[in-house]
């Protein structure tokens, strides 16, 4: 990574958005971050339960064997099955005495429906990386950034993210899981000629592993850079955004 982008964004950061919380990102690569490397069932069994340890620092570097979740390991990208068997009740109604059904759907065939639309994605490489922004190196390629975000925090990457856009769909909130919210969606538009933010953790299942004031926004590398280009000529500059500033700075303090 160019560190001079990492520092720079540190920099801007801390100036418009005061203490709010650093983002996280990830990265597939071929060869483990041996300092990072998750042992199965070493941490939570719900990747977004297992990132609040990235959140406070420690880096976590995953192969498809210590992702424990079947859906998360669909959503990373190790496997291309359905999530588990019965998926479609599980979403839904569930079966009696068998599966207990999340009731996230109204029926299994509207699951099987949805679910023919869905997208997915394949790990381009063994292992999955998540570091701490503040904690990259020369030697990181970061394929997207997660911010855990509060309601103003996520009303300025939502703003800053729609700055450059002719369009008013410069972010999208998707229905799935935590993980799919954020890692799936956002990967797939890293390649993508005018790449979205995703808001996500939407997910009832997910939500007791963060505040109840959190959410997250999800950007692709590419986006992110283009963003930082424009805080210092965007809304950030103006006094309608040093009012929220201050709340954000007085409810973290």
């Amino acid at each position: 990574m160019d560190i001079t982008i990492r520092d720079n964004f540190n920099r801007l950061w801390a100036k418009y958005f005061g203490y709010a919380e650093l983002p996280i990102v990830f990265y597939y690569s071929k060869t483990p971050d041996r300092e990072g490397i998750v042992k199965p069932g070493s941490v939570s069994r719900c990747l977004i339960g297992a990132l609040n340890e990235v959140r406070k620092g420690r880096t976590l570097c995953f192969d498809k064997d210590a992702v424990s979740c079947p859906g998360g390991q669909k959503y990373l990208g190790f496997k291309s099955e359905d999530a588990m068997p019965n998926f479609e009740y599980f979403l839904s109604c569930g079966i009696k005495g068998k599966v207990e059904g999340e009731r996230y759907k109204k029926t299994p065939e509207l699951v099987r429906e949805y679910m023919k639309n869905a997208p997915s994605i394949s790990a381009p490489a063994s292992y999955i990386i998540f570091k701490r922004w503040d904690l990259l190196d020369e030697q990181d390629t970061p394929e997207i950034a997660v911010f855990y975000a509060t309601s103003d925090v996520l009303s300025g990457l939502f703003t800053l993210a729609n700055y450059d856009r002719v369009d008013p769909n410069g972010v999208f909130a998707p229905f799935g899981s935590g993980c799919s919210s954020i890692v799936q969606y956002p990967y797939l538009e890293k390649n993508a000629a005018s790449p979205r933010g995703v808001i996500g953790l939407f997910d009832i299942s997910a939500r007791p592993f963060v505040p109840e004031n959190t959410l997250t926004f999800s950007v692709p590398m590419k986006k992110l850079e283009s963003m930082i280009a424009n805080m210092e000529e965007s809304f950030l500059i103006t006094r309608s955004w040093e009012i929220v500033k201050k709340r954000v700075t007085d409810s973290l303090k």
